[in-house]
Parts: structure tokens; C-alpha cells; sequence
């Protein structure tokens, strides 16, 4: 938090030098994003013109990459910590993503942790789908000269699977409606 705190200080500190500012943000400036909203907000609150633009985002690249349509099934998009503290009630005819499951349980942000959460995240699909259930383990390209992850595993042997705060579950919509 320290390091967005920062971000939304040097942004602000030239705004309110009367520059032109344009900050960047890796993906879509608005997701998983706190100093864009946070130095957006108080500029405009402190009087200053702030807007955002849209940027590619890792939804975006996700749905890209994998060749599906969120349009054809539908798609439920949770975080993966509020996933587990929620418990909405999942459509599994649906994708489902989850975000950042390399951060499951956690409240800090680091760049990797243990999957010490990820026995509750099994415990909670399990409950929808069966163990052996192919998902996919994505995280987007970082530069265009790079490949996107895409790794096909069985949610039963997500518990063994390296994961960073990048990390992004997607699971397909089941086929067919069979409730457990």
C-alpha cells in the first residue's frame, strides 16, 4: 500500500504543479487498479479535470487467448479471496473466473505465496464440480514478445500448481447442468 500511496502522490504532485499528467497502468488502468481510482478521485475532488481511458485489459486477452465468447454461456468473474468470503451462488452452465487465486486468503499483495489458501478454493469448487474437472491456469503475455500461460489442469491438482498474483483461474461452463 505504501508503493500506491506513492503513486497517487507523484501523480497528484504534478497535477498540482499545473502539468499535463498521463499516468499508465499496466492492462486496464481500472482493474485491480486501487492508485488510478484513488489519484482520479482526489483530483477531482480537489477541483482538477481526471479522467480514465480504457486499456487492454487481462480479461480482455484472457477471452483472446483462449478462444472462448463470455457471450455465449455467460461468465462469472470474482476475485479469489471474495470468492471464498462471499460464497455466491455459482451457475455452472457459466464460466467462472477467478482472479489472483495465487493470493487466495491473503490480504497482502506479494509477488508469490505458498498456495496456502488453495485447499479452501478445492473445498468450494469441489462442492460444484468433480476433482477431476479440467480448468485452466492463465496469466497474460507481460510484452508482445512474450506467450501467454496457458495451462490445462485438473482442479484436484491445482493444489500442486505454481501460481503468482497473476495467476487467473478459468474454469469452462459445464456441458451439461448435473448438480451434484
Amino acid at each position: 500500500m505504501d508503493a500506491y500511496f506513492e503513486i497517487v502522490e507523484r501523480i497528484l504532485s504534478s497535477v498540482r504543479l499545473g502539468l499535463r499528467v498521463c499516468a499508465a497502468f499496466y492492462g486496464h488502468p481500472g482493474v485491480f487498479a486501487y492508485p488510478s481510482h484513488r489519484a482520479i478521485s482526489q483530483a477531482r475532488a480537489e477541483g482538477y479535470f481526471a479522467v480514465m481511458l480504457p486499456g487492454v485489459s487481462a480479461e480482455s486477452c484472457m477471452f483472446a487467448d483462449l478462444g472462448v465468447d463470455p457471450g455465449d454461456q455467460g461468465c462469472q468473474s470474482y476475485e479469489a479471496t471474495d470468492f471464498l468470503l462471499s460464497k455466491p451462488k455459482i451457475d455452472p452452465r457459466a464460466a467462472l473466473v477467478l482472479w489472483q487465486i495465487g493470493l487466495v486468503g491473503h490480504s497482502e499483495h506479494r509477488l508469490q505465496y505458498p498456495n496456502v489458501g488453495i485447499s479452501l478454493l478445492l473445498e468450494a469448487l469441489g462442492y460444484i464440480y468433480s476433482p477431476s474437472y479440467i480448468v485452466i491456469l492463465y496469466e497474460s503475455a507481460s510484452y508482445a514478445v512474450c506467450e501467454s500461460r496457458i495451462e490445462q489442469i485438473s482442479i484436484r491438482d491445482l493444489a500442486y500448481a505454481q501460481m503468482t498474483t497473476a495467476t487467473t483461474l478459468y474454469v469452462p461452463p459445464l456441458a451439461k447442468f448435473n448438480p451434484k
